[in-house]
């Protein structure tokens, strides 16, 4: 008798707390959040960075504040700084955390994110979940509130970052050494294995840029990398557009794939048709047209984003043409990277999603945003 009181009286608590221990609270709704605080700072920054790079915009490309003497920040460069508070906050907010504890998690998340490294979107995701949850719990519960509850989600943020996220990182990165591997590869299978696992990694709370960054990922494996990204982001952007519309099209193609992470965790065969596309794509960039990304090996990492892949692609091969490298940029280079970057992954995804959909295994409604 005694042990059921105890019971109601925690599932009353957890209720009175607005606590949801569920798939659903922190697989689909927080994970769905942290996608848009993701494209809020570090997607929209890396964007304004090549904006500002590429078409020379001085306010851009100039440093707006300098810590120290020595550490300078541009526009895009605070965004990107500001990712991982971004996201705990996003993440807070999907758990309906309330004021105080919503503005603690920008200490959390900068925290996870910093220490997690590649892993760290996964690493805010985690910690910033248990965090929300230890601060709402406290919420209220004391006169003191405004010390109580920033103390508790912080010191509970910020001490599972430092115990969880270096850990979660250095299982990111494993996904780099599957990467460096295939790259010792053939062209053909290098091209599928190196395009699928990087475009997954795109749509994963994972950093593909930052994995291709640290693996310094360029040449016909940065080409592969590109084409897996595109076949996500422009995958899920066409199949889902009779769901999401114009909207969806460009916050997908243009913006992230990782908006529709909740939607997998709740039916992943829906991401067999973009992953499928990149397991085509990958080969024909590698064999046919020979694509290779020269530029920044973040950029292969980043497919349509801002189209920071193809603007990476470009700078490239205008490097190579300057360094003797290359005799010039050829209608055959422009026709590979518009082909694989746009109009395959636009074409293949939604055929093959099709054929996913007569087989039942995806229904309406499975891509809506």
């Amino acid at each position: 008798m005694t042990k059921e009181v105890d019971k109601g009286g925690f599932k009353a608590f957890l209720e009175r707390k607005n606590i949801e221990i569920s798939a659903r609270r922190y697989g689909i709704d927080a994970l769905s959040a942290m996608a848009q605080g993701l494209f809020c700072s570090l997607l929209i920054g890396t964007i304004i960075n090549t904006l500002g790079t590429q078409f020379h915009i001085g306010f851009l490309t100039n440093p707006v504040w300098t810590v120290n003497e020595t550490t300078s920040y541009t526009v895009g460069a605070l965004a990107v700084a500001m990712t991982g508070p971004a996201m705990a906050i996003a993440i807070g907010y999907a758990l309906k955390a309330p004021p105080l504890v919503l503005f603690s998690l920008a200490t959390v998340g900068f925290a996870a994110n910093g220490l997690g490294g590649a892993g760290g979107p996964l690493a805010v995701l985690v910690v910033s979940i248990i965090a929300a949850e230890f601060g709402k719990a406290v919420q209220g519960e004391t006169k003191v509130d405004i010390l109580v509850t920033p103390l508790v989600t912080i010191a509970v943020g910020v001490g599972l970052a430092y115990w969880w996220a270096p850990a979660l990182g250095a299982a990111a990165m494993k996904v780099g050494t599957l990467v460096m591997w295939a790259t010792e590869l053939r062209p053909f299978m290098m091209g599928i294995i190196v395009s699928v696992i990087v475009g997954m990694a795109l749509t994963l709370p994972i950093s593909s840029a930052a994995i291709c960054a640290a693996l310094g990922l360029t040449g016909l494996a940065g080409g592969a990398a590109v084409a897996g990204c595109c076949a996500q982001m422009i995958g899920f952007a066409v199949m889902s557009f009779p769901e999401n519309k114009w909207g969806g099209l460009v916050s997908q193609g243009i913006g992230t794939s990782m908006l529709q992470m909740g939607n997998i965790v709740k039916n992943p065969r829906i991401w067999i048709a973009p992953t499928l596309t990149a397991a085509i794509t990958g080969p024909i960039a590698t064999c046919i047209f020979k694509l290779q990304m020269n530029g920044a090996p973040v950029s292969s990492g980043m497919g349509t984003c801002g189209l920071v892949g193809q603007i990476g692609v470009y700078s490239g091969w205008v490097a190579d043409v300057a360094s003797g490298a290359k005799a010039g940029i050829t209608a055959m280079d422009w026709a590979g990277l518009i082909l694989i970057s746009f109009i395959l992954p636009a074409i293949l995804s939604p055929i093959i999603n099709m054929a996913c959909r007569k087989l039942g295994w995806v229904k309406d409604g499975d891509l809506k945003l």
